[in-house]
């Protein structure tokens, strides 16, 4: 095959966007999410992986915890993973890692990037849903589950888990 060949048949390929996410919780088992400004709802630490960059996910997600709320947390194991269809995008590829407990210092070292999130607050796990839209809502709370029972990643579709 060609350079040119090649080059056209790797730009005929499907796309898919890839995002990462870090789970970080307090003592009490509590989830760290932040409120953005571009959607409702909330979420985790998170954002775009920049692959064309060569960006690995978990790279991405330690250069989002820092860019939204300040820390220079490496994230731990993989906790889920989940492909996400949504009306007018390609799928995503959404990977969420552990950022660990932190104690009350880290907590008040947080410092929120001028755009983007607009608030953060520590949720129980039993309340996750209520405060994540789509996908969001069961592949958040799938993250502290893996960490509980000591279980392999959860897979997700569309947020749902695998049968």
């Amino acid at each position: 095959m060609t350079t040119d060949a090649y080059a056209a048949y790797v730009a005929a390929l499907p796309r898919v966007l890839s995002g990462a996410a870090t789970l970080f919780r307090d003592a009490g088992g509590r989830v760290l999410l932040l409120e953005p400004d571009y959607r409702a709802g909330w979420g985790p630490p998170g954002g775009t992986i920049e692959s064309d960059a060569g960006e690995t996910p978990r790279e991405a997600a330690r250069r989002e915890t820092l860019e939204e709320i300040g820390l220079d947390v490496g994230p731990g194991r993989l906790l889920a993973v989940d492909w996400a269809r949504g009306p007018g995008r390609p799928p995503i590829v959404a990977y969420v890692y552990d950022g660990g407990v932190l104690d009350e210092e880290r907590f008040s070292a947080i410092r929120l990037q001028e755009e983007e999130p607009v608030a953060w607050k520590l949720v129980p796990r039993e309340e996750l849903t209520r405060c994540l839209l789509g996908s969001l809502g069961p592949r958040v709370p799938a993250a502290p589950d893996v960490l509980t029972a000591g279980t392999a990643p959860a897979e997700r579709v569309d947020g749902s888990p695998v049968s």
